[in-house]
């Protein structure tokens, strides 16, 4: 496996629509679905909420066959046995995903090391949280498919602090509110900000820019954050000492976020905080990232 090539790990009820087998499985248990999916392995799955994002990384490998920028593995709790119903459905869509670990209903983030991977996208927020507990970017995919941007250049978009930085400053807004933080962060300018969860995955979405011309990139990317000034400077030192590109910037002041994402044309937003998620999802995809004092707290 390539070293600088981008790994993005994804369940399988994220990746296609479960809903009806993982109602059986809720309702009449884990024989009753294993059963279900046997019977249905033929029956084409739809699209789930991270299909289209899916499409789109791997787009990003055409006209590459031998330089692969991007793959996609499949990290799912179903067996190996019920797992052929999801690979045929890969089939049918021509994805270009061959590795998967399928684990029999235990949660699967302890193979996020050994697959190299970035990143991880589900629908079960505790699969979630035990991937970021590990050290690795995950979040729960809240929306998805029908809200698809058209356009075939890949775009993601970014909270920033407890997602790209460390929860460091937002403790200190939590804890002793804003005059104390904006005061933080002016003490602060100068000195960058520790980084979070999606630190990594950012900059390997960096690394695959570079290989582009910045007129020509298959990705761009946003930081979309409630800070304003003057606790923008820390952030734009932040991602030069990083030596991390970031397209476009928005500092929001507290505004809602959904319309300005919608204007960015967000393929997928990630957040720390649910109801920024919840108001983005009307507007774009959305994924919680449950990292930080925000979620510590509840």
């Amino acid at each position: 496996m390539k070293k600088h090539k981008l790994v993005v790990a994804i369940s399988s009820r994220a990746l296609f629509n479960l809903d009806d087998s993982h109602a059986v499985f809720e309702t009449q248990g884990k024989a009753a679905f294993c059963r279900y999916q046997i019977a249905h392995e033929d029956d084409l799955l739809e699209p789930g909420y991270g299909f289209a994002l899916v499409k789109k990384f791997l787009a990003i490998n055409e006209n590459r066959p031998d330089d692969a920028l991007v793959e996609i593995i499949l990290l799912s709790q179903n067996s190996a046995d019920t797992g052929l119903r999801i690979f045929n459905s890969i089939a049918h869509y021509r994805l270009n995903i061959t590795r998967a670990a399928f684990t029999s209903g235990t949660s699967p983030y302890p193979y996020m090391s050994a697959f190299g991977a970035h990143l991880f996208l589900s629908t079960n927020a505790d699969d979630v949280a035990k991937t970021l507990n590990a050290g690795f970017a995950a979040a729960t995919i809240l929306s998805g498919s029908s809200l698809a941007n058209p356009s075939e250049q890949l775009r993601i978009a970014f909270d920033g602090d407890s997602v790209l930085f460390s929860d460091a400053s937002e403790r200190i807004y939590q804890q002793q509110g804003l005059a104390v933080f904006a005061e933080n962060e002016r003490n602060e300018a100068k000195n960058p900000l520790p980084g979070g969860p999606f630190k990594a995955f950012l900059a390997a979405l960096h690394h695959i820019q570079t290989q582009f011309d910045s007129s020509d990139s298959p990705i761009r990317t946003a930081l979309v954050t409630a800070r304003s000034a003057p606790a923008h400077e820390r952030v734009v030192r932040t991602l030069r000492a990083w030596g991390i590109r970031i397209d476009e910037a928005l500092f929001l002041g507290g505004l809602p976020k959904g319309e300005f994402l919608k204007a960015f044309g967000a393929d997928i937003f990630f957040d720390d905080q649910k109801s920024h998620c919840d108001s983005a999802a009307q507007h774009v995809s959305a994924a919680h990232v449950p990292h930080g004092i925000i979620n510590q707290q509840k």
